[in-house]
């Protein structure tokens, strides 16, 4: 019962939402502009930070030389490629907190349509990065549940959002080291899909280290997936936590 309340909320909202968009004029999230269905007026959508073209086609991180950066060729992800919309910097940062921590339900849609925006095509499902059962009651809901399923309409691929699990409350990755980010999560995912064959994509807000994207993945790679690709709203350029 709940859980179907749950779906009809969101459902409810997300038809709302759109109404809104197409019947009222839109603004900058930023500068409070006119913009267009993006959000976003001209000047800020210009001044939004971009993932740079040279980067690894595995983890999108910067290169500066060759196609696959020296990490993911001596230690390859589960997952095959991570497509990013924009680095993890200002004002994306703030947008992405204000979502997720703030409340701004209403960022959802425009931060997913920004991933849309730079999704590749030739995936059979979407799924979201699952939160624990006692982090989901504490943030009220799931950030990137609420960015995949914009995300997956607006490309038009088939949305699953309790094909994973997160089954471990782990602590919050933010302050660990990668290897510590690594085994923190690495028992933390199931998956109740049978993805035999089928090209999965895995949404999430932000990716760091990529140690939890990495973990869901080899969940979902055990499930069947023929491949995984990330789909993040932004990636952290900067150093973490050796």
């Amino acid at each position: 019962m709940g859980l179907a309340l749950s779906n009809w909320t969101a459902a409810l909202f997300d038809g709302c939402s759109r109404f809104v968009q197409a019947a009222l004029p839109q603004h900058c999230v930023l500068c409070a502009a006119p913009a267009d269905r993006t959000r976003f007026c001209a000047p800020c959508a210009a001044s939004l930070p971009r993932v740079p073209d040279g980067r690894c086609r595995t983890c999108a991180l910067p290169l500066t030389t060759g196609a696959v950066c020296g990490a993911c060729l001596n230690h390859p992800p589960f997952y095959d490629r991570i497509a990013a919309a924009y680095a993890y910097d200002f004002p994306v940062d703030a947008l992405i907190h204000a979502f997720k921590y703030g409340g701004e339900i209403t960022l959802a849609p425009v931060l997913a349509q920004c991933l849309a925006a730079v999704a590749p095509g030739g995936m059979d499902v979407v799924v979201p990065m699952p939160l624990s059962d006692a982090r989901l009651r504490e943030r009220g809901f799931n950030q990137a549940c609420e960015i995949a399923r914009t995300a997956a309409r607006a490309v038009g691929v088939a949305f699953q959002p309790h094909a994973c699990r997160k089954v471990i409350d782990t602590p919050p990755q933010a302050a660990l080291s990668w290897k510590a980010r690594a085994e923190n999560v690495r028992r933390a995912f199931v998956c109740d899909a049978d993805f035999s064959g089928r090209r999965v994509a895995i949404v999430d807000d932000v990716m760091t280290t990529g140690a939890t994207m990495n973990a869901l993945a080899r969940s979902v790679k055990q499930a069947g997936a023929a491949s995984v690709c990330g789909w993040v709203v932004a990636r952290t350029l900067k150093d973490v936590p050796a």
